[in-house]
């Protein structure tokens, strides 16, 4: 996938943008494979028995989620918690089932590890969503299993020898968390989507980031390149001295943005609320130190996703106390209930067996067949609320009718508190002026919303260009939306990752989207890029960008109106 009528062939690839930045420096190709040689050599092992290389297996499993462990320790955030995920996952007794089994069938090691880490691979993919991104990890783990078991070191990342792009096909969580931003300029990953593992790690390490970008893997290493992370581009071999200028430019404009301190509001004097993404009381403790006025979205099922009980109201209300006091100085937390189901399985709650889970029993729906989780939740929320005298809002995921979102308001408001609904179906989005009705704000959530209204999942690097939040249909839909909010006179925040875009975050404030939540990393910028720009000029971006044919031109468009 390449090349713009003035570009010769493979001189210009193109992906989708996930962290704005210009980079230019050599390639640094990353292929991390275990070395043909040193399998050749171990061969079938030698074993005595099905038993004894399944005891190879469990010291490979430890070494491996051991280290896994050791950089989750080190690190913070998103990416704590995608390598604590990979540990969890190399431990996996059903992936030791699995081959335990095929030892047992006549199997030698790495032919049963490989079936095994296939099996759940297949299941993996079927499941869509976040489940599916996790083949990455699967793969990743395989690698470093064989490379244990035949004596080998863990395929990675090269360590640079200099500031370099690194190019990779893709990148699994190990790799991502552990990257140093001093000398990786930017990544360019020629498989994942704007929310896959290295998406969201790359956002909080702020490496300008391009996914999706078919042809990066035909660099050749040490071939200088030019990372356009804003328009989504890779030049190869492109003219020096234009490239030390943009590199330029792009770091003074970022300079200019550390300086931003709040609080969001365009250069004309329209305000924003400008809010954090926060999954616990550590990352909430880290956001309130930014220029935020709150909390848009609290994800609660990532406290639980290791738990194999429903903890009791009282320890939710704690749980829940961390993250509210946090912002108990007049400012405010949306906690969203239970986001449980189809990618992020929570043992307590969550079905088994479904065959399309993305479509399936998540979110609110959780609360159909057992309204007392949803209950003993909602009580947990208003018993932290009371201790820490933070305002409180709730809102409900996977809403599709206006009777679900009457009965959720309904037992909010019980409670004392502000409710709403996330507009994650297009149904909700097309009924937005009637959900006002009954709640009190909505939140779009831009990744589903986006992957159910292009009929495309969000991790299938082949349908990256549809699960592109600048498609027209789902800006279409996000306009309905904040319209909707402007006649009511209720607030309409967006909380996907769209909102950490500072260009589309312009277009997004023109159609009329009253505050905005990203992982803190992205606040400056999205805050310093609306300080420069008057309502005029949102309202012109959102017009080019909804008038746009695809997301490509959207973003041309919006550039253009916004002189840049």
């Amino acid at each position: 996938m390449v090349t713009s009528s003035e570009s010769s062939p493979q001189t210009l690839l193109r992906g989708t943008p996930v962290v704005p930045g210009v980079a230019y420096g050599p390639a640094l190709v990353a292929r991390g494979e275990v070395s043909p040689d040193a399998i050749a050599r171990f061969g079938t092992g030698d074993f005595a028995d099905a038993d004894a290389a399944l005891a190879a297996y469990d010291g490979a499993v430890d070494a491996v989620a051991e280290g896994f462990t050791a950089k989750a320790e080190k690190a913070s955030g998103a990416a704590a918690e995608v390598l604590a995920a990979s540990a969890g996952l190399a431990r996996d007794k059903g992936l030791r089932g699995a081959a335990r089994k095929q030892l047992r069938a006549g199997d030698d090691l790495l032919t049963a590890v490989h079936a095994a880490v296939e099996q759940f691979a297949a299941v993996f993919t079927s499941m869509g969503g976040l489940m599916a991104e996790r083949v990455t990890d699967l793969r990743d783990i395989e690698k470093r299993l064989v490379a244990h078991v035949v004596g080998e070191p863990e395929p990675g990342v090269p360590t640079p020898r200099e500031p370099s792009i690194l190019v990779a096909e893709d990148l699994a969580p190990a790799d991502t968390a552990g990257l140093d931003p001093s000398v990786v300029l930017a990544l360019v990953t020629e498989r994942g989507g704007p929310t896959s593992h290295t998406a969201i790690i790359a956002r909080q390490l702020a490496i300008p980031c391009v996914v999706g970008t078919g042809g990066a893997l035909a660099i050749s290493g040490g071939t200088r390149v030019l990372v356009d992370a804003t328009a989504g581009t890779v030049e190869v071999e492109p003219d020096p001295d234009t490239s030390e200028e943009r590199v330029r430019a792009d770091k003074e404009a970022r300079a200019s943005l550390a300086s931003w301190s709040g609080p969001g509001r365009t250069a004309d004097g329209t305000a924003v609320k400008i809010l954090a993404n926060v999954a616990d009381g550590e990352s909430a403790r880290s956001a309130s130190g930014a220029p935020v006025e709150g909390v848009g979205l609290f994800r609660t099922e990532l406290c639980f996703l290791n738990r194999k009980e429903e903890p009791s109201v009282e320890e939710q209300a704690s749980i829940y106390g961390e993250v509210l006091d946090a912002f108990r100085d007049d400012r405010y937390v949306v906690v969203r209930t239970l986001d449980a189901g189809s990618d992020k399985p929570v043992a307590f709650a969550t079905l088994e067996g479904e065959e399309n889970p993305a479509l399936g029993v998540r979110g609110l729906r959780l609360s159909f067949s057992n309204p007392a989780l949803l209950d003993r939740q909602l009580d947990g929320i208003a018993l932290a609320a009371q201790q820490t005298g933070t305002e409180t809002w709730v809102m409900a995921p996977m809403v599709a009718t206006v009777a679900e979102a009457k009965e959720f308001a309904d037992s909010v408001h019980a409670r004392g508190l502000k409710a709403g609904v996330m507009v994650e179906v297009p149904s909700a989005a097309l009924l937005a002026h009637r959900m006002l009705e009954v709640v009190d704000f909505l939140s779009i959530g831009t990744n589903d919303l986006t992957q159910y209204t292009m009929a495309a999942d969000r991790m299938a690097t082949d349908l990256a260009h549809l699960t592109d939040p600048w498609q027209p249909a789902v800006l279409q839909l996000i306009a309905i939306t904040a319209e909707a909010g402007r006649q009511a006179g209720k607030p309409v925040g967006v909380c996907g990752e769209a909102a950490a875009d500072p260009l589309l975050a312009c277009a997004l404030i023109g159609m009329g989207i009253t505050s905005l939540s990203m992982a803190a990393a992205a606040v400056r910028p999205v805050g310093a890029q609306l300080a420069s720009v008057n309502m005029d000029l949102c309202e012109d971006a959102a017009e080019a960008a909804l008038a746009a044919s695809d997301p490509m031109a959207g973003r041309q468009a919006v550039l253009e109106v916004l002189g840049r």
